[in-house]
């Protein structure tokens, strides 16, 4: 992904003044306009209706009954169905216990080369496991191993048990944890994903864990790409063929009767962090495939374009009343990027909004306005407009010339 595209400093120029023309008149109803975007922006594209997936090109047919797929570098949502939907997570609930986990070791309070002991109930634990022996100690590295590449039930709960003293206990830091980085439709019962009522996510909270998995643990993530580990003399592979075929650098994988075979997988070429979260396929077969094609489409239909580069001045002459100057430049508070398919650069919207005319006295850096670019229909994506340059208040006599039409340039 990447590539630039410029605007003409004449076609900056009218589109500055076309936000410039409404005027004061209008900051109000723009400020409202600013925080309703911004709030839509992180909310995805709407689900189809047809059952197909929505993407920014249109329905797009896919055999997940949950689909979303996240620019992660940019925040932009390439694709979704049902993405707001409650589902049983099954083993993509381990991405939230190792969130837990992760937290613990970040902050110091448990150890890599830690050791829990294996209790009964762990033991015991029925699905996938690791296979701790009974009345062992096994270290938490391994542990984490044994969770996120053989989704080890049986690691969860000697984790959860290590850390909390019980999975119950453990169980409310991950609901806590989940509502600190804002998974508001995400509950959980358990630290394995085996059915339980009231235990779900959605398509999209899961990918926002992936998110905060990856930016908030870089030195864990690894961890969730490992493809193979052997632990008590068996060797399981990653469940995860996205991680095992070298097309992703993590997740998880997960399946129960109710919510079918699931997957997250992210994935990062030419500075674009992909996030592919589907669930609720017929089989594994159907999980991979499905999985393997959309990483791709995403991958070979998007581009990351730079509109606007920090700094720019995207409108030499704003207005200022009753300055030293009539006008002062603005520019760009920072980088104002777009993930978009290829080609599309062109019906890309851009415009300047800011209150006019300005009021002196101005200092440098003051914060006027706003630009705004994206799609027709689209989430826009918004920089603050800063000014170049300071302009003193007139004096007296200054203001009483201005008002008779005779204010310096």
């Amino acid at each position: 992904m990447g590539g630039v595209a410029g605007f003409s400093a004449c076609s900056l120029l009218a589109l500055s003044r076309l936000g410039h023309a409404k005027g004061a008149a209008r900051s109000e109803q723009g400020n409202l306009a600013v925080k309703q975007a911004i709030a839509a922006h992180s909310a995805s594209v709407s689900d189809s209706a047809t059952g197909d997936a929505t993407t920014p090109m249109g329905p797009m047919p896919t055999s997940a009954r949950w689909a979303y797929i996240l620019d992660s570098t940019t925040n932009t949502v390439l694709l979704s169905r049902n993405a707001e939907e409650r589902m049983p997570p099954s083993s993509l609930t381990k991405m939230m216990t190792a969130y837990v986990v992760f937290a613990f070791l970040a902050s110091g309070r448990i150890r890599l080369e830690q050791m829990f002991p294996v209790s009964h109930k762990a033991w015991r634990m029925e699905g996938s496991r690791m296979f701790v022996p009974l009345g062992s100690s096994v270290s938490v590295e391994d542990l984490i191993r044994g969770m996120l590449i053989q989704s080890g039930n049986d690691a969860c709960v000697v984790l959860a048990e290590g850390i909390a003293g019980s999975e119950e206990r453990f169980v409310t830091l991950m609901n806590e944890a989940s509502h600190r980085i804002g998974l508001h439709n995400s509950h959980f019962m358990n630290v394995t994903g085996l059915p339980a009522d009231d235990h779900y996510m959605c398509a999209r909270d899961v990918a926002a864990l992936a998110q905060h998995l990856i930016s908030d643990f870089p030195r864990y993530y690894h961890f969730f790409g490992e493809k193979e580990f052997t632990f008590n003399h068996i060797r399981q592979g990653n469940r995860n063929v996205l991680v095992d075929k070298g097309l992703a650098d993590g997740l998880k994988t997960g399946h129960t009767d109710a919510g079918g075979f699931g997957l997250c997988a992210s994935s990062e070429h030419n500075g674009n962090r992909i996030i592919v979260v589907i669930n609720g396929t017929s089989s594994t077969n159907e999980r991979a495939h499905e999985g393997e094609r959309l990483m791709s489409w995403a991958f070979s239909s998007f581009e990351t374009v730079k509109f606007l580069s920090r700094g720019q001045v995207v409108e030499p002459k704003a207005a200022v009343w009753m300055g030293e100057h009539r006008s002062v430049a603005l520019a760009v508070a920072e980088d104002v990027s777009l993930t978009i398919p290829i080609g599309w650069s062109s019906r890309v919207q851009i415009s300047v909004d800011y209150p006019s005319p300005i009021a002196a006295p101005v200092v440098v850096g003051q914060k006027s306005g706003h630009v705004s670019a994206g799609l027709p229909g689209q989430p826009r994506v918004y920089s603050p407009l800063y000014t170049v340059d300071s302009v003193e208040e007139l004096g007296i006599v200054g203001r009483l010339m201005a008002r008779f039409g005779h204010a310096p340039e």
